[in-house]
Parts: structure tokens; sequence; C-alpha cells
């Protein structure tokens, strides 16, 4: 992924072009212009601009009332530091359905920055509000169409949470991600996606057609893994790498897009049609893979017993600072570790008990 844009980068151009078409939106942040991509807003639309200082209720309480007055208000914050505001999302924003764009940069573990700086936590406290729109893109691609979708929707307020790092890059997202780009380049802007549907990115057997519907020819032999967020790049790498080992396994890959509202319909197909479901996510427990366990349970998809469902989530501990890969290595969210999981559920391999002493 070297000399790809910064996805802060890519998120502030994509919202440059949406504020060039329509005079109403503008930017927001709390001290964290450069951290955010305020910053490059800012240079194209300083009289659009507000930095309010490290007063994160304040930002978050000052979107709300231009939202009032029909403003199109993106407030940019890290995911770590929205939780100082999270009274003002409640009773500010929520309560009152308010079109508040909330832009949550730093989600997920973020290397160096250490424990105060990972965003862990915002799909656990802002997926119990009612009300909120929660998004999560996959690649640079789904970062603009989703930037895009949220200047775009005025019927509540919406959360995009997205991570440090770089875009893939055209050569792997066509490779690895199966997209099929004109001309081998990147969209120059993005699109609207509909509000609350996730898509099927890799089929079992991969892209190549010679391979589709001669995976899996038993249930108890697909597997399913629903990614939210950037983990996308990691499911389609084990998929790969599963299929190539094993050639009786058939690995479904799909993006679900969005945590509120879930795509019921996407994981319905997915219950029906597979025997093992893994969610993965850039978040601690509490968050997305909590969500779809609950439609899961409620729906009653799991009462019969032919579903194993195994949420990967960032654990229960603290990270302190070391690179992002050895954050994701250490929480076990890599691809080697979603394989791993994939053979112990279709019992490819077992794993031994250890003998109390």
């Amino acid at each position: 992924k070297g000399g790809e844009p910064s996805l802060t980068s890519i998120f502030a151009n994509a919202l440059i072009d949406s504020a060039t078409e329509d005079r109403s939106i503008v930017g927001i942040t709390a001290a964290m212009p450069g951290g955010t991509g305020m910053d490059i807003f800012g240079r194209r639309f300083p009289k659009r601009t507000f930095d309010v200082g490290i007063a994160e209720q304040h930002a978050v309480t000052m979107a709300a009332g231009m939202a009032c007055e029909g403003l199109k208000p993106f407030c940019c914050i890290y995911s770590t530091f929205m939780q100082r505001g999270y009274d003002q999302v409640v009773h500010d924003v929520a309560i009152q359905n308010l079109p508040v764009r909330m832009m949550l940069d730093r989600a997920g573990l973020v290397g160096n920055d250490g424990p105060t700086h990972h965003g862990c936590y915002d799909l656990a406290y802002l997926g119990c509000i009612p009300n909120l729109t929660i998004m999560a893109p996959s690649d640079e691609i789904e970062l603009k169409n989703m930037v895009t979708t949220c200047a775009g929707y005025d019927d509540g307020p919406t959360v995009l949470r997205y991570p440090r790092g770089t875009g893939y890059g055209a050569k792997t997202l066509q490779k690895l991600f199966g997209y099929q780009l004109k001309n081998g380049e990147i969209p120059s802007k993005g699109e609207v996606l509909p509000i609350g549907k996730g898509r099927i990115v890799r089929p079992a057997g991969g892209f190549d057609e010679d391979q589709i519907n001669t995976r899996g020819m038993e249930r108890k032999d697909r597997v399913a893994i629903l990614s939210f967020g950037t983990r996308l790049h990691e499911s389609l790498k084990a998929a790969n790498e599963i299929e190539k080992q094993d050639s009786s396994l058939g690995v479904t890959v799909a993006d679900a897009r969005f945590m509120k509202p879930l795509d019921v319909d996407l994981i319905r197909e997915l219950a029906d049609d597979h025997s093992v479901i893994i969610t993965i996510e850039e978040g601690s427990i509490g968050g997305f893979g909590d969500h779809v366990l609950h439609f899961l349970t409620l729906d009653g998809l799991m009462d019969d017993g032919n579903i194993k469902f195994r949420p990967m989530v960032i654990p229960d501990i603290l990270f302190e600072a070391a690179t992002q890969a050895e954050q994701y290595e250490r929480a076990g969210l890599t691809a080697h570790h979603i394989k791993g999981t994939i053979l112990r559920l279709t019992k490819r391999i077992s794993i031994p008990v250890l003998e109390e002493a």
C-alpha cells in the first residue's frame, strides 16, 4: 500500500467534492484539523470551516444548532474523543433526530499513539442510541461513497467511522476485492449508497467463474464471513487461503457496510445458506457482532442449531504503543486468525485440551 493517499485525505477531498456542489455543507472539528482532514477542507472553504478548540461537547452542540437552521454540518472528531461529547450526541442530536454528520477518524487500533487514541469503543457506545445511522467503509472507494451518502442524507444523524491508514490502490482493489475499474482507475467521486444495505463481495470459489458453485457442495462446508470496516481485506485474504488449502470448503465474504440499520435480508441469506457465520470488526465487544447475534437469535435463525456463529472483535485489553500491524496481530484479527477460526469451526483442525495441573 506504499505511496497511496491516506484515508483522512481521501475523506477530506470527497467532502470538498460534495461541498463544491452544496453550499450548505460546513466542517467542524475540535482542535484536530490535521488529523481529521479539516485543514485540507479549510484551505478550500475557510469560511465554512470551524475549529472550536479542545471542546468536543461544544462541537457537537454547535453542529446540532447548525442542522436546526438547515446547514449540513460534518462534525469531524477522533473516535476516542467523541467520548467527550457523548451526552450531546444523545440529547442535542439523537433525541431531536437532527441530520448531523459525525465523522469519526482513527477508528480501531491506531498504532504508536497508544491506548488514549485507539477508537475501539464507538460502535458499542453509539450503537445503543436510537435514530443513528452507522456505517464503516471497507476501502477508499467505499469511503468516498459513504461521504457522498452522508451529504445527501437528511432524515437523521449519521456516523461514519474509518481508520488511520492509507488506501489500497487500484491494483489491490481489482485483484483482491474484485472491483472492475474503468481504465484501471479509482473513481474520482463517490456514489450514494442505499441506507442499510450490504453486499456480497466474494462468492464461494472467488472471482473465477469456473470455481463458482463448485465449492461447499454440502451446507456444513459453507462458511460466511461478514465484515464491517477495513477487516474486509484480511477476510478476503483468509478466504483465498482457505479455499486454496481445502478444495471442499466454500467461503463467502460479505461487506455489511452498515451496523445501523443492519441489512437483515443479507444476514438471512447468509444464515440460510451457510453453516458458519463469522463477523469481524475493528471494535470492542458490544459492537457490530453483538447486533448481528441479537438479530440472529430474535429472528429465530439459530433455533434449529444449524448455524455456528463467532464474533471476532478487539479483545478486552488495553493496547500499548506498537505498529498497527503488531496490534491487530495481538488482537487476533488478521487473515491467519480468521483462517484458524474457520478451520476449527468446520472441524478441519482440533484444539488440544490442556489438562489442569
